[in-house]
């Protein structure tokens, strides 16, 4: 047996019980031969303080989805630069120092869109004005991205995620939901949409021999991917791939067993 067998972890969210995180996360530990238990837990912004205030020493940490990447930021002890940056904490982890948070999602991405083909770009669109899209701005910033547009129905939603990528050097630019022609032939376009919003712009797809991280996962292909003029396309199975194993890592100790996490994904 480990030493740091009988651990346990979850996912927290609301809703949370289509998360594939528990299907991923376990088959690590099996791979890693860890005791260790991983569940989703349904909890909303106004049970988080709550719960975050009863863990014990028998938590090895947490995922945050939706809508808890934001609300968690000013509950913590220590939050890392990159998460305080974007604003979005998806990882939480118990340290000596109190309850540390982090971000996996922008490791996820930049990891999933290397392995798609993207090593580095010089022009973004993202849409949608979340969390994820904040994310989406360090990971533009790591790929060498100097201008950047962002979409959103919420023209001050869009303004605050412009923000951030000025505080990371890039010229950005706001501008509604209206799908429009040229926007899709960036030389990456993050969509963290829902897959059923995010069709209404395939009919702007042009020719463009951009990338694609689109952060949903099911059903897959999304419209957009279905669609997409190049094989450079990370998914949000990708993603959750991806940021999972850096969790696992961060959690564990130990490098994330991937064959195992993607062969139980796959199987989902």
């Amino acid at each position: 047996m480990n030493s740091t067998d009988g651990k346990r972890a979850a996912v927290l969210g609301s809703p949370v019980t289509h998360s594939l995180s528990p299907v991923i996360h376990r088959a690590a530990y099996r791979a890693l031969g860890l005791d260790w238990s991983y569940e989703a837990i349904e909890v909303n912004s106004q049970q988080l303080p709550a719960f975050l205030s009863e863990m014990d020493e028998s938590w090895a940490g947490l995922s945050l989805t939706m809508p808890l990447k934001e609300t968690v930021v000013g509950l913590l002890d220590n939050v890392d630069e990159m998460a305080a940056r974007v604003r979005a904490v998806n990882t939480i982890l118990p340290r000596p120092g109190g309850l540390l948070g982090t971000n996996t999602d922008i490791y996820g991405m930049v990891t999933g869109l290397a392995a798609a083909g993207l090593q580095s770009a010089y022009s973004a669109t993202i849409l949608g004005a979340g969390a994820t899209a904040r994310s989406a701005v360090a990971v533009a910033a790591a790929l060498g991205v100097l201008s950047i547009t962002v979409c959103a129905r919420s023209a001050e939603a869009a303004a605050d995620v412009c923000a951030v990528a000025a505080d990371f050097g890039m010229a950005a630019s706001a501008r509604g939901l209206e799908p429009a022609a040229g926007l899709m032939n960036a030389d990456v376009v993050f969509s963290t949409l829902p897959g059923d919003i995010a069709s209404n712009w395939v009919r702007v797809i042009g020719s463009g021999v951009g990338a694609l991280q689109d952060v949903s996962y099911y059903p897959w292909p999304t419209p957009l991917a279905a669609i997409w003029p190049t094989a450079v396309i990370a998914s949000g199975r990708d993603l959750l791939l991806w940021q999972a194993a850096e969790q696992v890592h961060l959690m564990t100790g130990f490098a994330a067993p991937i064959p195992q996490m993607r062969a139980a994904l796959d199987a989902v």
